[in-house]
């Protein structure tokens, strides 16, 4: 079977439409914390299978022998190495052909904190002896695009990366289909992708083109790190996880995010979305 966890989420969904296509229905199992939510692939013909990350118990009858498994990370940030240690157990009691797994860009080089659950999950995946794929994820395009109307609202784009520095980022869409690629394809045991748009682009650039598709200015409003954790905090964001946010951005000024591999675009076999698509559809949102 062809088997994705998390299928309600906004990857999920698209890996599991993205298999409907490519695959018979029979042939298709989704993992999920609430099977109800789930209830619209059942009714495809999807096998629902009932399994949360944080119940290792439920686990265990959330595989089966030779599945390949898109295993798409957990998203409690601080939760997340127990979570998927017990997913990697019960794959392994199951006996799996594959896991791939949704990690980040730059595996073990990636020193930014949001990270180091990743690098850990990475190792126990690899040490467990169940059959693995490292899908290292860059940023998605959504991460800015999504955010268009609330920075509009807030006075324009707020970050701490620095003046220049670029992300190379692609569609939600093209990292579902490289887990569909990797999944209903073959020699994918043991490989470490690593996952990104085909061309960086700096917020610069990036605001000017959402200047462009919604016809008015879009500031950026560049801040120090410790400024951004403060604002971070401000509106709400716990004091533990501000940091691992503005995080990201010293990563961003640091280049971490920039690699353009060209693996994703091989998985998927096309080019990735252009970040100027994704801006026009979000635009259109608004």
């Amino acid at each position: 079977m062809h088997v994705v966890t998390g299928a309600t989420g906004k990857l999920g969904t698209l890996a599991v439409e993205g298999l409907i296509n490519q695959v018979p229905v029979e042939q298709i199992a989704v993992v999920v914390r609430d099977p109800a939510k789930a209830a619209r692939f059942g009714e495809l013909g999807v096998e629902v299978r009932q399994g949360d990350y944080s119940d290792p118990a439920s686990l265990a009858d959330a595989f089966r022998e030779g599945d390949r498994v898109f295993f798409i990370s957990g998203s409690e940030v601080g939760q997340r190495v127990p979570q998927h240690k017990a997913v990697i157990d019960a794959a392994k009691a199951a006996g799996v052909a594959l896991l791939a797994y949704t990690s980040v860009l730059g595996g073990p080089a990636a020193d930014f904190e949001l990270a180091r659950e990743h690098q850990i999950t990475e190792r126990y995946l690899i040490d467990s002896g169940v059959p693995y794929a490292l899908l290292r994820n860059g940023w998605y395009h959504e991460v800015y695009t999504e955010a268009i109307g609330q920075s509009l609202a807030n006075g324009g784009l707020l970050t701490s990366a620095a003046e220049g520095s670029r992300v190379a980022s692609a569609a939600r869409a093209d990292y579902a289909a490289a887990g569909v690629a990797v999944l209903t394809g073959e020699g994918h045991e043991g490989a470490e992708y690593e996952l990104s748009g085909d061309e960086a682009w700096s917020l610069e650039e990036y605001a000017a083109e959402v200047s462009r598709a919604i016809g008015k200015d879009f500031p950026i409003n560049r801040v120090t790190p410790e400024v951004h954790r403060g604002i971070l905090e401000s509106v709400g964001l716990p004091p533990t996880l501000a940091p691992v946010i503005a995080g990201i951005d010293d990563a961003v000024s640091r280049g971490l995010l920039a690699g353009t591999s060209g693996d994703l675009s091989r998985l998927i076999g096309r080019p990735t979305t252009p970040i100027a698509e994704s801006i026009a559809q979000a635009a259109k949102a608004l």
